[in-house]
């Protein structure tokens, strides 16, 4: 933050998160900055909105990607402009100014400027950063461990904000706008980069596991349309053939103490799956929860894949390296000597786009189940082959995974970088009132 310039004179805001704050600048709690509004929709009709950490979007209610509910009309309205905010859930939720009309869910909270000596964008990157940097976090009430952690209506009405004059908040979200948009700009740059390289390990492994690493070995038809041929020494089981799959439970939420309090088994939902070797999870249980829930405890190198949770779920995996508790959600295929478990787990990763694309039930509830993953095909080479196979992917995929790393990393940091100038500008630790967008002259520019 060295390139910005101070405030000449800071006061003592005698609140914990800001520390001190420009002379001039004043303090107001939000029930005197904003009005909380409740209207219920009743009626159909209205675009469904969805509070995500991408800002407010418009649900597909046709896809049924994600929780659905059967009677809009109980939802509440939101307009255009006003603020929408997830308060149910400090560690995923988020909060953001409606662009649509639309509803939301009734738990969630909407609410506007009280006034109009207030600037709608510097109030929204102060609440936004309340989420990310966890300023929100201590206020909270519930069960964190299960995302349950929520900001009472008390809380947040009398959460204290840095208020300084309208011209100034517009100054300040004015040099936020264009600073942000700049360094959004390098985070996607680096995510589409990330996307190639996912499509290139992607490429790797299919290849791999569908037809070998020796060239000139005689193929076969496999009878199966989307796999063609594979090596002729190959055999095509079925996962049935030699595995014995499981599913778990979910304790009831509503007995914490006893399903979940001091908890020592791990708990695994499809949320946990990491698409990789999976070596711990947030989540515990206690021995009651486990029987009271039918869940079974799971042996290492068992393969696990999500089996609904919404589209975006479907056939997310991981190679267990715990013993570990599922729900029911997660499917479990559990070891065999005949298929080695880094191999299976290769070929579900592969195989994982068909089973997105042909999840059975309606469109509002797209799913597989555990006989859809026992009737799957895996071309299957000697085990010794299965092993070279694997090692030789490994070693393909190292330099496309230190490459993937390295970007995270770096997205890692600029967003490190994002959040210190938000927090930096909407607390007045910098000083923005003659900050001028840059010029662009004959594709150079100039920052005055």
């Amino acid at each position: 933050m060295s390139r910005y310039k101070a405030y000449p004179a800071y006061k003592d805001s005698a609140v914990n998160w800001l520390n001190s704050i420009p002379t001039h600048w004043g303090l107001n709690r939000f029930k005197n900055i904003f009005k909380i509004q409740k209207k219920i929709a009743g009626a159909l009709g209205y675009d469904v909105l969805s509070i995500t950490q991408r800002g407010v979007k418009i649900k597909d209610t046709e896809s049924g990607d994600g929780q659905l509910s059967m009677d809009y009309s109980k939802y509440q309205l939101v307009r255009k402009n006003d603020f929408a905010m997830n308060h149910m859930d400090l560690l995923t939720g988020y909060v953001d100014i409606s662009k649509f009309d639309g509803v939301t869910s009734p738990d969630y909270r909407v609410f506007s400027l009280a006034d109009e000596n207030q600037h709608p964008r510097y109030f929204l990157y102060l609440l936004q950063l309340c989420y990310i940097a966890k300023i929100f976090y201590p206020l909270g009430q519930g069960a964190a461990q299960i995302g349950r952690w929520r900001l009472p209506t008390e809380a947040f009405s009398e959460f204290v904000a840095p208020t300084p004059a309208y011209a100034e908040q517009q100054s300040i979200a004015a040099f936020l706008d264009h600073e942000t948009m700049k360094i959004d700009a390098l985070i996607e740059k680096q995510q589409r980069l990330i996307e190639l390289l996912k499509e290139k390990r992607q490429a790797v492994i299919s290849h791999a596991v569908t037809q070998g690493l020796n060239p000139n070995a005689p193929m076969k038809d496999s009878g199966v349309e989307w796999l063609g041929e594979v090596p002729a020494h190959w055999s095509l089981p079925k996962v049935k053939w030699f595995f014995c799959t499981e599913s778990g439970g979910t304790p009831n939420t509503a007995k914490h103490d006893d399903y979940y309090l001091d908890g020592t088994i791990p708990w695994i939902r499809t949320t946990d799956l990491n698409n990789d070797e999976l070596y711990e999870t947030p989540i515990n249980i206690t021995k009651k929860a486990v029987v009271d829930s039918a869940c079974a405890l799971l042996p290492v190198n068992s393969v696990l894949v999500a089996m609904y949770g919404g589209a975006g779920s479907i056939g997310k995996h991981a190679l267990l390296k715990f013993e570990s508790a599922i729900n029911q959600a997660v499917c479990a295929i559990l070891p065999n000597p005949k298929i080695g478990p880094e191999f299976l787990h290769l070929y579900v990763e592969f195989y994982r786009p068909y089973w997105m694309v042909g999840a059975e039930g309606t469109r509002k509830d797209p799913n597989i189940n555990q006989d859809v993953i026992r009737e799957l095909i895996v071309p299957c080479p000697p085990y010794d082959e299965q092993r070279k196979i694997v090692e030789t992917i490994k070693v393909g995929l190292s330099k496309i995974d230190s490459t993937i790393k390295r970007c995270e990393t770096n997205i890692a940091l600029i967003q490190e970088r994002r959040t210190a100038l938000i927090s930096a500008a909407v607390t007045g630790k910098i000083d923005v009132r003659d900050w001028q967008a840059v010029a662009v002259q004959e594709g150079v520019g100039v920052e005055s």
